[in-house]
């Protein structure tokens, strides 16, 4: 399992994308679980890692889809990735992966065609249906587990 991050900029509805190091397609913010986050708190986590982004994070779920991640020894094996809103509040010229990845901003619907996954397709695609696709999000803290 992966987590992942939409990051909505709630002033223009717009949602970021950023691209992958292998390929170049282009993707979310998505990486493993952390030890000592929450899910959501992890997605927020690579969201600034991988895009420089921060903001508040939803921590329901906007939806789930299935990928399958490529090996350096050839093959590959299927990942379930549950993916949370972030909403913007920060977007950041340095970052830990600023020379590794392109960033852009699409309105959902175009994101939804850019990206590969059916499913992110689709989560995409239902985000455009929300009010300015703002409305899934709740403030979370420090994405921490308690008792960190």
């Amino acid at each position: 399992m992966q987590v992942a991050a939409v990051c909505l900029d709630g002033k223009t509805g717009k949602v970021l994308l950023i691209s992958s190091r292998g390929t170049g397609r282009w993707v979310v913010p998505k990486g493993w679980p952390m030890e000592g986050r929450t899910l959501h708190g992890a997605a927020a986590q690579e969201a600034w890692e991988e895009a420089g982004i921060k903001g508040h994070i939803g921590n329901v779920e906007l939806g789930r889809y299935r990928y399958d991640k490529d090996q350096d020894s050839g093959f590959a094996f299927p990942v379930e990735v549950r993916v949370f809103l972030l909403e913007v509040e920060k977007v950041a010229d340095s970052y830990p992966e600023v020379q590794e990845r392109t960033r852009e901003w699409f309105q959902p619907l175009q994101a939804a065609e850019l990206v590969d996954e059916e499913g992110l397709r689709d989560i995409l695609r239902n985000l455009a249906d929300l009010p300015n696709g703002a409305g899934a999000s709740v403030p979370c803290g420090d994405n921490r587990t308690k008792g960190d």
